[in-house]
């Protein structure tokens, strides 16, 4: 059975797809979501293994505004005011991921969104190079569409080429049950959230828990990178560094053998010093991370893929490198940003995906990116800027990644919201003679300091007085692409931007002068 062209055929109804297929129905797209579970989200209805999710939930935050307090609420998606948001439905700071489903099954039914539940796409395939897609599900219904989005997220393990890895126990299928690792030696492959998460939950029944991975650990608090190792899933670290039998181990894993009396030996090398040891261990659990499917496309229409294998490669609009039409939705888009800002995740690509289908009606609709007229006048218009960056959520939650763009006109100034930059600059908006953009960002090398550390704090005070390491705006100026002068706004404890001489004059100031206007009497706003 096949139906008549769609313009977007959506695979996946997970927090990405559900995004999508509300801002196409609000556009009056024609589309459909294809979704392989019975709810929407039905990869939370398993992961986190250990139930526990680290997107922060935090309904009790002083703000008044509903942009503003989204800075706090990782996890709802962008919508009607009508609809409850997250923080509606549990205030565990960190959630679990059961309230997750329920919130977006209800989100879905609320907007009454175009999703077919129990029905896995089993073949992409196409019709000529620039022809339809054909899209084919178990059911063996076949339909086409001119555009696919691929909103699947991670969807399936990924298995690192170790020898007799496939003999481990991974951490989509391990067991929950803890009591069957009372008193055994347990190995963890993987340095990640999940690995962690799984060795705490462990810890008050494994004898000895090791684990293992080749990169040093990276904490989020020092980073800035969520994706990095959370203070939440760290308990672990103290059982090691005060000697309580576990070990965080450099190393690589050369084989993994499972003996026949159901244990394991495993050899491994050493990265701090040249030496390989075997180990005995009763469990091997594989917590090595997830990695896109790619096994549904046919060859003539199969995304290039990078980064192990396991990421689409995608161009500044999220469109496969080498499949025209093919555009990807929700965490896979972090390949564009990977380990440094937050496309991996909901508070992160919810406004991804805003982005998404104003590009897609930019490139196919013609409809243009809206944008609303500012004065150009210098005081007025750093009262609209400083108005915008006081609430903004998307600047805020994609720092550095996403940007507001101001293009300069004569007369006025048009301001462009919730910009990818790569896209700014490799699309026609970066052709302008001279155009601004907001955005907010750490000083660079704010990962390089601890920031528990008082003495390096005040020595680096010290060095770059005038800079700021803490999440700030940044105003910059450019030339048809070209970066033509920057302007930093000072860190607050509060990010509020509205002190009359340390953040307003020095803004009015210098829009007078990358503007070439006249500022008001004493440079003050009128």
């Amino acid at each position: 059975m096949t139906h008549k062209p769609l313009d977007y055929l959506v695979i996946g109804a997970g927090p990405a797809g559900v995004q999508l297929a509300y801002f196409l129905k609000r556009a009056h797209r024609d589309h459909l979501v294809l979704e392989a579970g019975p709810v929407p989200g039905a990869f939370y209805r398993k992961f986190p293994r250990h139930r526990q999710m680290i997107s922060i939930n935090k309904p009790y935050c002083g703000f008044d505004d509903p942009d503003q307090k989204l800075r706090v609420d990782w996890n709802s998606l962008l919508g009607d005011d009508d609809m409850p948001r997250f923080t509606r439905y549990t205030d565990r700071y960190f959630p679990h991921a059961d309230d997750y489903v329920r919130y977006l099954a209800d989100f879905a039914a609320h907007h009454e969104l175009d999703i077919r539940y129990d029905t896995r796409v089993t073949e992409v395939a196409r019709q000529g190079e620039r022809g339809p897609f054909r899209v084919t599900d178990e059911h063996g219904t076949v339909r086409t569409a001119r555009r696919v989005v691929v909103a699947t997220g991670f969807s399936r393990a990924y298995v690192p080429p170790i020898p007799g890895i496939e003999t481990a126990e991974s951490y989509t299928d391990m067991t929950l049950d803890r009591d069957s690792f009372t008193d055994q030696r347990v190995l963890i492959i993987g340095k990640g959230n999940s690995g962690f998460e799984t060795a705490d939950h462990l810890i008050e029944r494994a004898a000895v828990i090791h684990v293992l991975g080749p990169s040093s650990i990276k904490l989020a608090w020092k980073t800035h990178f969520i994706g990095h190792l959370r203070a939440v899933n760290s308990n672990f670290l103290d059982t090691y560094q005060l000697k309580a039998q576990n070990s965080v181990l450099d190393a690589t894993v050369d084989r993994v053998e499972k003996l026949p009396d159901g244990g394991y030996e495993v050899t491994l090398t050493y990265l701090r010093r040249d030496e390989t040891v075997r180990f005995r261990y009763d469990r091997v659990l594989a917590c090595t991370g997830f990695a896109m499917d790619a096994s549904i496309f046919a060859p003539e229409c199969r995304p290039e893929l990078t980064i192990k294998d396991r990421f689409p490669a995608l161009t500044s609009s999220w469109e496969s490198v080498n499949v025209p039409d093919l555009y990807v939705a929700g965490t896979l888009t972090q390949v564009r940003d990977f380990k440094k800002y937050t496309s991996a995740f909901i508070h992160g690509f919810r406004y991804g995906v805003r982005a998404l289908t104003r590009m897609l009606d930019r490139r196919y609709e013609r409809t243009e990116w809206p944008y609303r007229a500012l004065p150009s006048d210098p005081a007025r218009l750093a009262d609209a800027v400083l108005a915008r960056l006081a609430t903004t959520s998307a600047l805020w939650q994609q720092f550095t990644f996403l940007c507001d763009l101001l293009v300069v006109d004569e007369d006025n100034v048009r301001h462009y919201e919730e910009m990818p930059v790569d896209y700014l600059h490799d699309s026609d908006f970066g052709q302008h003679d001279s155009y601004l953009t907001l955005t907010f960002e750490y000083f660079p090398g704010h990962d390089q300091l601890d920031p528990f550390d008082i003495a390096a704090g005040r020595a680096w005070e010290q060095e770059h007085r005038h800079d700021d390491r803490y999440l700030h705006p940044v105003v910059r100026h450019f030339h048809r692409g070209e970066v033509v002068s920057e302007h930093r706004l000072k860190e607050n404890l509060d990010n509020e931007w509205n002190d009359p001489v340390v953040h307003v004059k020095p803004l009015v100031e210098y829009l007078a002068d990358t503007l070439g206007r006249p500022l008001t009497t004493g440079g003050e706003r009128r």
